[in-house]
């Protein structure tokens, strides 16, 4: 296993734990469940830790990638496709920690049993749906480093 392997395998967390965090926000503002509100604040947070090494891992599995050794000898990429990737990241990466500093807020604000606010809650909301789109956009860019069938024309 190396750094490319090990990033294609973790990428789906924030693509998915950021669709996943919204719609359990989202759900708990139908059922105005203060609970699950929390539940999914504290979900979103922690995907900004999460995320972190992920972006570490890209890193080094653009540097493998870069040096062409082991078992990434056989790949070639078009430079183009892979600024176009790196950018998208790093777009999705601001996304998720905007995203985790709000929720984290939302829940220090809510500290010693006070009410979440509203402010937090919604504005999550936002953030997790937003980042779901810019990480499913990073994750559709990085499919198409290796396979053409996917790019548009």
């Amino acid at each position: 296993m190396n750094w490319v392997h090990i990033h294609l395998a973790l990428n789906h967390v924030p693509v998915l734990g950021a669709l996943f965090g919204a719609m359990l926000l989202a759900v708990g503002l139908v059922r105005r469940s203060d609970e699950l509100q929390r539940v999914s604040l504290w979900a979103l947070a922690l995907l900004a830790a999460v995320s972190i090494p992920i972006k570490f891992t890209g890193d080094f599995a653009s540097e493998a990638l870069a040096a062409k050794g082991g078992a990434a000898a056989t790949i070639t990429l078009e430079p183009k496709l892979l600024n176009a990737h790196e950018q998208a990241a790093d777009q999705a990466t601001t996304g998720v920690f905007l995203l985790g500093l709000v929720a984290a807020a939302g829940l220090f604000a809510a500290r010693g049993g006070r009410a979440l606010p509203k402010w937090a809650v919604i504005t999550s909301l936002g953030l997790a749906l937003v980042t779901f789109l810019l990480m499913a956009r990073t994750a559709n860019l990085g499919g198409q480093l290796r396979h053409p069938e996917i790019r548009g024309p």
